[in-house]
């Protein structure tokens, strides 16, 4: 997971292997919602985008990483958005 002042990005990572199996971010045209790219809805629109495409890569248990942010704020609503669309941490 990282945050900048403009967009949100996440990314699913194999350690054992080390390359990324997916990723989804605001500046993906069909992530991002109607209007601005840095607030909560945006957040919780990467965080489905992201439990959507583990699904479809057969993965659903994930080590949340918040990248030293704190758990609040865009952060928690991307987490609770990928819970809620079936991904396990």
């Amino acid at each position: 997971m990282r945050r900048t002042l403009h967009h949100i990005y996440a990314a699913l990572v194999d350690d054992r292997k080390g390359h990324t199996l997916v990723a989804a971010s605001t500046r993906e045209k069909s992530v991002a919602p109607a209007g601005s790219q840095k607030n909560l809805a945006a957040a919780k629109a990467v965080g489905a985008k992201i439990a959507q495409k583990a699904k479809e890569a057969g993965v659903t248990h994930v080590v949340f990483d918040r990248a030293g942010y704190k758990y609040h704020g865009r952060v928690r609503a991307l987490a609770d958005a990928a819970r809620e669309a079936g991904l396990e941490f």
